[in-house]
């Protein structure tokens, strides 16, 4: 029950309901240790194979620390695999997502065997930029469209924000990456003329990391181009870790996220294939054969 979001004092009043004794928070501690072994092996475990694509985010949670509840962040990559399937590749306690605690990560998951990786989706957030080329020099990044919008939606009056959204659309609905960015241009023209230049000016600092999905096959467009698959997940961590409040420390938030993200990886989420990778190899032979005549 605690594993599924239940708070420990309910555990103790369901406990009771059913068998007329109350089950201590002791008790469940004790019980929770003997589950987390087993989820911290999972979550350690050895990378094998190749990961083209990796979604990363941040999910904040509460945490006691000196007697005053704080925020921490735990760090979670998830990789598209070679045969097209998604996998939950790790998730650490960043505490903030700043750029060692973002190195710290990207460091872990290529020492446990993470290779292959050729796009980082993600928000725009400069801790983790920082540190993708980094360690991962051979990658490249793409900015989450959706965040993208809303980032631009925050200097938008609201009875304007639905006529942008269409024009912010308009923009990554283009064939290439060259009509993209003319579309953008237009775009940010015809946001000054509707005296939005903040809106204009952020556009045009920005679009170029939101269109680096378009280098990759247009059958993944849909897919690579925004972070709406860790999102879901985040979500679903977040309804899980409602009831709990504040934790008492990092790593009891760290264990019930990985306990979460252990049962979705074993549901349709992660053996439902999610897109087919065929289409990236075809690319890579395309170009071979190009530069080789």
């Amino acid at each position: 029950m605690y594993l599924a979001g239940v708070s420990v004092r309910r555990v103790e009043d369901i406990t009771e309901a059913l068998w007329g004794t109350r089950v201590s928070s002791g008790t469940v501690s004790n019980l929770n240790q003997k589950a987390y072994e087993n989820i911290e092996k999972w979550r350690c475990r050895p990378l094998t194979g190749e990961y083209a694509y990796v979604y990363v985010d941040g999910v904040y949670l509460k945490r006691s620390w000196g007697g005053e509840v704080q925020n921490v962040s735990v760090l979670v990559a998830i990789g598209v695999d070679q045969d097209g399937y998604r996998e939950i590749l790790g998730a650490a306690e960043g505490m903030k997502e700043d750029h060692e605690s973002w190195r710290s990560f990207f460091v872990w998951l290529k020492e446990r065997g993470l290779t292959g990786v050729r796009l980082v989706i993600g928000d725009k957030n400069l801790g983790m930029l920082e540190t993708v080329h980094e360690v991962f020099p051979d990658a490249k990044y793409q900015r989450c469209i959706v965040h993208f919008y809303r980032n631009v939606f925050s200097v938008v009056p609201k009875g304007k924000v639905r006529t942008v959204a269409m024009m912010l659309k308009a923009i990554h609905a283009q064939e290439s990456k060259e009509a993209a960015r003319q579309k953008a241009a237009q775009v940010a023209e015809k946001l000054r003329e509707m005296k939005l230049s903040a809106a204009a000016k952020k556009v045009e600092d920005s679009i170029k990391e939101t269109l680096t999905f378009m280098d990759f096959p247009s059958q993944h467009w849909t897919r690579i181009r925004t972070n709406n698959t860790l999102e879901r997940l985040n979500r679903e961590i977040k309804r899980r870790t409602r009831a709990i409040g504040a934790f008492p420390d990092g790593n009891s938030a760290l264990m019930l996220v990985c306990a979460r993200l252990r049962h979705v990886a074993g549901t349709d989420w992660g053996t439902k294939r999610y897109m087919n990778m065929d289409h990236l190899l075809e690319m890579d032979t395309d170009l071979n054969e190009t530069l080789a005549g």
